[in-house]
């Protein structure tokens, strides 16, 4: 299903795009037949629109490259508490084994 889902994002935004249409989450989220809410949750989903969203500019502003490391930076600090959380999870098995 997740595979299925972002080949679904994907081609909402190719659509969108080739239809001179503006690419926002709204949009997206009708095409490919989900909410919103997820695409802005999981970080592979709001990569993909962010980057047609960033892409169809023809040149980068500095406000656009600001809002762009803003969302690296939040994509990353969601994959680093997902490590953090299998870490810990990791030792607590260790120790369950343990004793």
């Amino acid at each position: 299903m997740s595979d299925d889902l972002l080949a679904r994002v994907e081609a909402a935004c190719a659509a969108l795009a080739e239809a001179g249409t503006p690419v926002t989450f709204t949009a997206v989220a009708v095409r490919a037949g989900t909410a919103k809410a997820t695409l802005y949750r999981r970080p592979e989903l709001r990569a993909v629109v962010e980057e047609q969203r960033t892409g169809s500019r023809e040149a980068r502003t500095l406000s656009g490259l600001v809002v762009e490391i803003d969302h690296l930076r939040q994509g990353l600090e969601t994959v680093a508490a997902k490590v953090r959380r299998h870490e810990e999870e990791i030792r607590a098995l260790r120790r369950s084994a343990r004793g």
